[in-house]
This record gives C-alpha cells, structure tokens and sequence, in this order.
C-alpha cells in the first residue's frame, strides 16, 4: 500500500494562478490528481493551464473563474466540478493578499492604519477561506472523506512588522483551522482532516518589491529576512509541495488541526 499516492485525487486550489498555486498545481497533476485552479485571472489561469499540460502530466490541469468572496460563484464551481469528477478530495485554501493601506511603513504609525483597507485584507484572507471551506465540505461531508489544508503565515506565529491587517488575518486562518479540526471530526467523522501550512518567505508578485531591489539584490527587509532564516536564503515554491502531498494523502490519516511550517527554520530562530 502506497500511503503518499494521490493518483485521481480530486484538488480544488483557491488562488492558484499565483506563483505558489502554480508551482503546486504542477507538482500535485504531475503526480496524478486532478487539479482545478480557481482564480479571478482568467488569462493567467489559462496560462498555466497550457504549461502544465505540455509536461504531459500524468493526472490533469483545469482553470474555473471564481471569487471567493461570493458564495453563489463558488457554489458554481463545486457543483461544476462534482458533476464532472463525482467527488472532492482535497480543498486548499491559497487565495488571499494584502493592501497598502493595513500595512503601517517604517515612517508610518499605528494612526495610519486604514481601517477600512485592514478589513478588507481580513475579509479577503480569513472570509475567502470560510466560504470556499464551507462550499466544498459540503460534497466532503456527503462521501465521509476529504482533507481541507489552508494557508497560514509565519506573521501568524509573531506580528511581523508593518503587516498589521495581514498578520492578524493570518493569525485567523490558523485559529480557524483548529476549531474546524475538532468540527469536522467530532460532527463529521474522522475521514474529514483539516490542516494549514505556514509558508516561511518565498518570493511572490505581492512581496517580490519589498523584498527585492530592481536588480534582483535584497532590500533591507529582504536582508532582514535572510539574517532570520538559518538556510540563509528564501524559499522555492516547489518546496511546499512535499508537505502538501503529505496533509492531502492517506499518510496523514491521523493527522488534523495542524500548523506545517515550511520555512528554513524562520519560526525557530531567536536573536
């Protein structure tokens, strides 16, 4: 018995058009599941639907046009999905972002937060998990398996500085992620898992320049980072893929309410 196989394992990523929904959508169609990218860009989606698919993978690729702040498109898609694929195995959880106006900067302070931009980061990361969670368990419920694996954050672990809204949303995500632990298994059964993973600093489109110059050489907070991770360097999107395989297959069966931090022992570090 293979307990890491995840061939025909039906995966619905939120947020996949990003770098790191890309880099798993790749790794986890390479490695036999069925993966459905939903994202609001539907080019890049597109995009990234065309690359996989020229490696040959030996599951499949698809793109479907979400938001996942509205419950009825949402709704769409699982019903899209179930009646072509008959079930739902895996959800992860990686939409999400952050907005100018809920990160205070070095010559900033805490009264020029903007409260209306810092609940729409919380809406956006904490509510554009819940629906999308809710949408899909329910298929979950009805066939008595599925694992749930959600996107924290090293800023849930300590208050990174300037990220103000980010981190308190993120900091929600894993809170949520235990209390859903105990409501699916206690309501549901034990075949229903819910887990995160909490990414160290790997470089994004939403981080890229704050952590880099043009020039590709760190900023200061990019030197920050890199003084603080004992690998001494930024992680690479495929090196989340070995611990999402792990939270989705039959090898974590007894595994639920967890935190995975993927992060070159960031979290670990005290200076």
């Amino acid at each position: 018995m293979n307990l890491f196989d995840i061939k025909g394992n039906v995966t619905v990523i939120t947020g996949g058009t990003g770098v790191l929904g890309r880099a798993i959508a790749k790794y986890l169609a390479c490695n036999g599941a069925k993966v459905i990218i939903l994202g609001r860009k539907e080019d890049v989606g597109s995009e990234i639907v065309k690359e996989i698919e020229s490696v040959k993978p030996e599951g499949s690729i698809e793109f479907m046009k979400t938001n996942v702040l509205d419950r009825a498109t949402v709704e769409k898609n699982c019903a899209d999905i179930v009646s072509k694929y008959g079930k739902v195995d895996t959800l992860l959880n990686a939409a999400g972002g952050n907005m100018p106006g809920a990160t205070i900067a070095p010559d900033k302070n805490f009264f020029d937060l903007d409260p209306e931009q810092f609940e729409k980061v919380l809406t956006l990361n904490l509510t554009g998990t819940v629906i999308p969670t809710q949408v899909f368990l329910t298929p979950m419920v009805a066939q008595g398996k599925g694992s749930i694996i959600n996107f924290s954050s090293m800023s849930a672990f300590r208050p990174l500085t300037r990220v103000c809204g980010y981190s308190a949303a993120k900091a929600g995500i894993s809170n949520f992620t235990a209390y859903m632990a105990t409501e699916c298994a206690r309501k549901f059964g034990e075949g229903i898992r819910v887990n995160a993973i909490a990414p160290g600093f790997f470089l994004t489109e939403q981080n890229r320049s704050l952590l880099t110059n043009p020039d590709g050489s760190y900023t200061q907070r990019g030197q920050d980072v890199i003084r603080q991770t004992p690998f001494g360097r930024m992680g690479k999107p495929e090196e989340l893929c070995g611990t999402i395989h792990y939270l989705m297959s039959e090898a974590s069966k007894f595994v639920t309410g967890t935190v995975a931090i993927v992060d070159g022992g960031f979290n670990v570090l005290a200076m």
